[in-house]
């Protein structure tokens, strides 16, 4: 586990999985500030002595905003996780208009490197730093069709994982993490945005998978706090799978 005290901003921490690990950190005495969408603030207020920070990832000058904000409180920090994602209603990508296509790109991929170049400044004020950003089982491996732009935006998550730590070392120490299907709002379009007609084909998955069951967001966690953690600190670059023994 990171420390009692570390600092670490969370951006989509009132998300299904962000939640989960906000008040797991938050029990452990980090120091956490989470950045998401009004509505999902105001839907799924973070604890009490977390602080929240209004933002679109997707918003060059809101990002910017958020993390001037952040460093007015202090001049560090030691940890960032970016947990921003979306998709729309499942649509094969040949009936797909340009504008839903740049919509996801931007809101699962541009937010990736609008929220790490913000936050670089900061982390690397501190001792030693981490950087972990969620991609997606997605990103390598697509179960299903109608999924093309958040599949190759998480597969770019993946790849931005690997130009940042080249790039950020040694200051900086640069992972991934890749969930399953994991029982989120995000199946239904996500927090703090319009419910899908269409579900997630979810018992298709867990028929799949050795551990016959979709994720949890708590199962995803452990492998949180050790990318932050004492543990990884020769770890950087790589991309950690956590979906049940989905390839087996």
């Amino acid at each position: 586990m990171p420390s009692r005290g570390t600092r670490v901003a969370v951006a989509g921490g009132c998300g299904g999985m962000g939640r989960a690990f906000v008040r797991a950190a938050a029990d452990a005495g980090l120091d956490v500030v989470v950045l998401d969408l009004p509505g999902a603030i105001e839907a799924f207020p973070p604890p009490q002595g977390v602080r929240a920070i209004a933002c679109d990832a997707s918003d060059e000058a809101q990002v910017v905003a958020a993390f001037d904000a952040m460093a007015k409180d202090a001049p560090h920090l030691d940890a960032f996780i970016n947990f921003v994602g979306f998709t729309n209603e499942p649509r094969p990508l040949e009936a797909m208009a340009l504008a839903e296509w740049n919509e996801i790109i931007t809101g699962s991929l541009t937010s990736a490197f609008l929220l790490s170049r913000a936050a670089i400044p900061l982390l690397r004020a501190a001792d030693s730093a981490a950087i972990v950003h969620v991609s997606s089982t997605f990103g390598v491996w697509v179960p299903q069709s109608g999924f093309g732009p958040y599949a190759v935006s998480k597969a770019g998550v993946i790849n931005l994982v690997r130009v940042l730590a080249t790039e950020c070392g040694p200051d900086i120490r640069v992972n991934g993490l890749a969930p399953g299907i994991t029982r989120t709002a995000f199946l239904d379009g996500g927090t703090g945005r319009p419910a899908k007609q269409k579900k997630t084909d979810t018992e298709m998955v867990a028929a799949m998978v050795p551990a016959k069951r979709i994720a949890q967001p708590e199962d995803m966690l452990g492998a949180l706090f050790f990318l932050i953690g004492p543990g990884s600190h020769y770890v950087t670059s790589q991309t950690l799978h956590v979906n049940g023994g989905l390839w087996s």
